[in-house]
């Protein structure tokens, strides 16, 4: 018996998983179940199995992206959506954990990759954001919204839950007209664009990616609004203030854990005495952790996922209010859905942009990323703060107040 074969007869008890091994010898395991397509895969090598004992995330990912792990029926959703049914995070079997060894290694690299200097943010940010723009239009929204939307409906369509969350974000921020807003992290500058139009509000979008800065500057320029909208390539550390509100969305995973506070102390400075803030941020359920190593080598260098308790640490102490927070649990899974088939559909554009080893490693992204948040130990947190004890009214009722008529 193959060593994987005793890995994969603990991990895999619903669904049908057929693994065909190199030598051709096919094993079954799992039983039949309603809920979970059956997926077969084949090994082009021995190598790729063991790769995937030391490092089930990483290995798959790397035999997925060179050919060696091979999908005879599903696909990569398929397979990793049934790994991970069998082993959810609500459950703690740990079946699908790096073994001891690795992830003595990865702790190792975390300490080392969280010490995130302003170079080495801009460096890591350009890996992942200054890609084509022809890549992201093939999978977003047409606003170009590359964080969790809000599905007041699973059945809505990606443009208006991505329109939704802006409203969602927005409500909370109570925001009124001549204020001065900073958006940190602002990605191709959809939400300053939305909340000035909705609220006539100035806004100041800063990013470090220099192909997000190009558009962004674009869109505004196009709208008429280039002197009230406004967008800057700078590190957040080196921003002025003060501000009346400041938004930030999808940016804190990538700031890292030691300069959390850093980053509230920074932001309690931009802050106008009687100052809002709204912080959106992807969270892992349950005590820290590590970033995978398939996530830190392919896709968000640097990057890393905070518990709560991480988060509060940074901003304990610091004489900021926290007024508010929500957790939003399956609205990236439907996200991630909607973003996987798009690009599924646009395999043979991908391709033409890049290859099929990147078109393999952007939806075993996808795919292992919309999992951790359907089965996995992920979630989004908002979180709102304030520098005053009365600017914002004393219950939740005109956060949904406000949330109707920007929607409406």
């Amino acid at each position: 018996m193959a060593m994987i074969d005793m890995f994969l007869s603990r991990a895999v008890k619903r669904g049908e998983l057929t693994v065909i091994h190199p030598d051709g010898t096919a094993r079954l395991f799992g039983s039949p179940d309603p809920d979970l397509a059956p997926v077969t895969i084949r090994f082009a090598s021995w190598a790729a199995e063991r790769a995937i004992l030391l490092d089930p995330a990483l290995g798959a990912g790397e035999a997925f992206m060179d050919g060696r792990l091979v999908i005879e029926q599903g696909d990569i959703l398929a397979l990793l959506n049934l790994l991970t049914s069998n082993n959810k995070w609500e459950a703690a079997t740990g079946n699908l954990d790096p073994g001891l060894l690795k992830r003595g290694f990865d702790n190792v690299r975390y300490r080392i990759d969280r010490i995130n200097m302003a170079r080495r943010s801009k460096r890591n940010v350009a890996h992942h954001y200054d890609l084509s723009a022809t890549l992201y239009d093939l999978f977003l929204d047409a606003d170009r919204q590359y964080s969790m939307a809000y599905f007041t409906d699973p059945a809505n369509t990606l443009e208006q839950a991505q329109a939704d969350k802006k409203a969602h974000i927005v409500a909370k921020l109570a925001i009124r007209p001549g204020m001065r807003v900073l958006d940190i992290g602002c990605g191709w500058g959809g939400m300053a664009l939305y909340i000035h139009e909705k609220t006539g509000a100035d806004v100041l979008g800063i990013t470090l990616s220099e192909e997000q800065l190009k558009i962004a500057r674009e869109r505004a320029e196009a709208a008429g609004v280039a002197d009230r909208v406004k967008f800057d390539l700078i590190d957040y550390r080196h921003v002025t203030g003060p501000f009346d509100r400041i938004v930030s969305v999808g940016m804190f995973e990538h700031v890292g854990t030691a300069h959390y506070r850093t980053f509230f102390r920074k932001c309690r400075e931009l802050l106008a005495a009687d100052g809002v803030m709204l912080l959106h941020t992807i969270g892992r359920l349950g005590k820290p952790g590590v970033t995978d190593a398939f996530t830190a080598k392919y896709i968000f260098p640097g990057g890393y996922i905070p518990a709560l308790s991480e988060i509060a640490q940074g901003y304990e102490g610091l004489r900021l209010f926290l007024t508010d927070v929500e957790v939003l649990r399956l609205h990236y899974a439907y996200t991630l859905q909607a973003w996987y088939d798009r690009a599924v559909a646009a395999r043979e554009q991908i391709v033409a942009l890049y290859d099929e080893r990147f078109f393999n490693m952007w939806t075993f992204y996808l795919a292992g990323s919309l999992t951790a948040f359907r089965n996995g130990g992920l979630v989004n947190y908002q979180l709102q703060f304030s520098r005053s004890r009365s600017e914002l009214p004393i219950t939740r009722d005109y956060m949904a107040q406000a949330e109707q008529l920007l929607r409406g």
